[in-house]
């Protein structure tokens, strides 16, 4: 299955975001609420093969939060599935993308991507939560590929990939026998380079990372997908100006 969401945001006169597109595309079904924009699940999976892609541009000043309904599960299939995130932030504006877990079933190959284009003014918050495994099961393989550039130059390129019954992988010299991994990125234009280096932190399942422009990147271990939620929201929360967690 291929399928292609469209979501656009511009700001009226008065600042009030509006929607000007919003073209859903089973399995991704896009319901707006008064606070965010929301992705449905109108079928099971992905399933091994599925191709899935949301594009998400906010215009100048604009905020939006985009969310999911539900975790996502990843189901084995004919190949590996694909969920790609396409963002696209104008000058002064603000994107908050900040989906439910996604669950790797045993035997499912699965490809998270997030593809950034930012002004050199513009806010960019993304969170992402992956467990490998349903209860009781090892989990199949995630590989999780973020590309972010600020005012068309490179900021960060980021790769990891994770098979539940890989040793390697996920054992104590990597992912410290961790089934759930998460990343936190934050694209702030305010930070300046003094306070990018004193967010930077390393610790047993957490790691922050200060980018080379004006971000951070997150990112943690842990032993199920709560435990690691947990772990991001005391992060987060440490400093409400670095890096928000996702909004109840």
């Amino acid at each position: 299955m291929r399928a292609r969401a469209v979501v656009r945001a511009e700001a009226d006169a008065e600042g009030h975001t509006r929607l000007t597109a919003l073209h859903s595309e089973p399995p991704l079904v896009l319901r707006p609420t008064r606070d965010a924009v929301y992705v449905a699940a109108g079928a099971a999976g992905p399933i091994g093969g599925d191709d899935l892609e949301l594009s998400v541009t906010v215009g100048e000043g604009t905020l939006l939060h985009v969310r999911t309904v539900a975790a996502t599960v990843a189901l084995p299939g004919a190949g590996e599935s694909s969920m790609t995130w396409r963002l696209h932030v104008a000058a002064g504006a603000r994107l908050v993308v900040a989906p439910e877990p996604t669950v790797v079933a045993t035997g499912a190959r699965h490809c998270t991507r997030i593809e950034a284009d930012v002004d050199a003014t513009g806010f960019l918050t993304v969170r992402e939560e992956v467990q490998l495994g349903r209860y009781g099961e090892p989990g199949g393989v995630h590989r999780g590929r973020i590309r972010v550039d600020v005012a068309g130059t490179p900021l960060l390129r980021h790769e990891l990939t994770l098979d539940g019954t890989d040793p390697v992988t996920v054992g104590r010299a990597s992912a410290i026998g961790a089934r759930a991994y998460g990343s936190l990125l934050t694209i702030d234009p305010t930070w300046t380079d003094e306070r990018r280096r004193k967010a930077a932190l390393a610790e047993p399942g957490l790691a922050v990372l200060p980018l080379a422009g004006p971000g951070v990147l997150v990112t943690a271990l842990d032993a199920d997908a709560r435990l690691l939620r947990d772990r991001l929201d005391r992060f987060a929360c440490r400093d409400p100006g670095r890096a928000q967690p996702p909004a109840p």
